[in-house]
């Protein structure tokens, strides 16, 4: 579910708000259709969830392991870039 840029986009967008698919388009800069096949996908996987207003669909993340899911993911994407990564900065500057 993450190897897909505009899916991981998604979830860092629904870290702290519940958002429509209009507003989620907007913010990844893809139509409404596309990202209403990511959101579905994500779904599936149980990653985010829905709750309907009117004719309006909110999607947020399903729950606070989704949300550190990502976090983890970009941490651990950070090492591929270099080996002495960023978080591990703040990390050392914290013990000192």
């Amino acid at each position: 579910m993450l190897a897909d840029a505009t899916r991981v986009r998604l979830i860092l967008a629904l870290r702290d708000d519940e958002l429509s698919v209009n507003h989620l388009a907007d913010i990844v800069d893809k139509s409404p259709a596309a990202v209403s096949q990511h959101l579905a996908k994500l779904r599936l996987a149980r990653i985010v969830s829905t709750r309907q207003q009117g004719t309006r669909v909110f999607y947020r993340l399903e729950n606070e392991h989704a949300r550190q899911l990502v976090s983890d993911a970009i941490l651990q994407a950070e090492h591929s870039l270099d080996s002495n990564p960023r978080h591990h900065h703040a990390q050392n500057e914290a013990t000192t």
